[in-house]
């Protein structure tokens, strides 16, 4: 929808000579039913007064008159509030399929206008709630699924509870906790019930340690047999900083998840042996910084740019390279697209001759007023 004001009238700025009055507004409409009754009473007041006739007759044809047009205009401004009525009653109910025709030029088309784009929010929203409650209750259910089987074997006696009975427990419940994990802080995001704390620290030896947390996170997973966040040990993680004294404004929780959620996907589509790189430079702005995540994966085509961000989008051509990935909960880059919009930043799909390069604006430190 459109800002705090509403709807701008066509020709309603400054130096309008309508004075924000548009031509078929109703406040036009209202006064021309004025002027013409006015003039219908006097035009027949003249000919009462030239042709003699009684001024009962001219007064009942005048009211007559008036009235008729008055009905007229009244019509032509209730016709279009029962449709905004029904329509607004169907919503209610839940049915977001209806609209208002948009078929006129005063303030009542740009309430339908308002209504239709209302309409268009509240089934897109609906449409999201049922896709939502779809893909966690899939992705509920197959970590269930798994652990249920297990622990249902170990009971009837098909399976021992060994070490690796337990291992397989264990890895479908690590995967379904990283699911509940995900939900509750894409909900605290959206709740705003996450604050920033931002700080100024340098980025070579932060983002250092990030890279090194993610490679150990990786060995032990593999170790242990664990899936998910990714277990791949064979990508290489590269980081790229300049100038090295580089220094960021920003909350370092809030940019460790964005750059730990950005490694995870790039590595899981990375090609066997293959290079994630990090890198860090100044931005245009005064203060600000840009972060690039570049793989050698398939890419994502431009078509599937804008949904790239959307939760539970998983991508329709990128598949994960190696065994066992299930190509995770398709969470990680809503929750990154979240954290760096706390910082009033911007991420997105960036061209790029070879695999997938995500770019990420952070803005710099306000400048206090003088």
């Amino acid at each position: 929808m459109s800002g705090a004001d509403g709807p701008r009238s066509p020709g309603s700025g400054p130096g309008d000579p309508w004075g924000g009055v548009r031509p078929f507004s109703i406040k036009t409409k209202l006064g021309a039913l004025v002027v013409i009754s006015v003039l219908i009473t006097t035009g027949l007041s003249m000919i009462a007064v030239h042709t003699k006739t009684e001024l009962r007759f001219i007064t009942v044809f005048s009211m007559i008159a008036t009235l008729l047009i008055t009905q007229f205009v009244a019509h032509s401004l209730t016709a279009p509030l029962d449709e905004m009525n029904a329509v607004a009653r169907s919503i209610s109910h839940g049915d977001y399929t209806r609209r208002v025709r948009e078929n006129r030029r005063d303030e009542l088309g740009d309430l339908a206008q308002t209504i239709n784009v209302m309409a268009d929010e509240l089934e897109a929203q609906d449409a999201q709630r049922k896709e939502l409650v779809a893909n966690v209750s899939h992705e509920l259910r197959t970590p269930i699924a798994g652990l249920r089987a297990v622990l249902e074997n170990v009971v009837d006696g098909i399976a021992e509870a060994d070490p690796e009975t337990m291992r397989t427990a264990l890895k479908q419940t690590e995967r379904l906790g990283r699911l509940v994990e995900t939900l509750l802080d894409l909900s605290r995001l959206d709740n705003g019930v996450v604050p920033l704390r931002k700080r100024r620290f340098e980025v070579w030896p932060y983002l250092s340690g990030v890279l090194k947390e993610a490679n150990m996170v990786s060995s032990a997973r593999a170790t242990m047999g664990s899936g998910g966040s990714h277990t791949r040990t064979d990508v290489h993680l590269h980081l790229d900083v300049c100038p090295p004294e580089l220094t960021v404004h920003a909350d370092p929780e809030r940019i460790h998840q964005v750059v730990a959620n950005l490694i995870d996907n790039a590595v899981k589509h990375s090609p066997p042996h293959g290079r994630v790189t990090v890198k860090a430079r100044r931005g245009t702005q005064p203060d600000s910084l840009e972060l690039e995540v570049l793989d050698e994966g398939p890419g994502i085509p431009r078509s599937e740019w804008h949904r790239v961000f959307e939760r539970f989008n998983r991508g329709a051509v990128r598949r994960p390279h190696g065994p066992g990935s299930d190509g995770g909960t398709g969470l990680g880059l809503a929750i990154a697209r979240w954290a760096v919009d706390l910082h009033g930043g911007r991420i997105g799909v960036a061209e790029s001759e070879r695999g997938c390069r995500i770019l990420i604006t952070l803005p710099g430190e306000p400048s206090l007023p003088s």
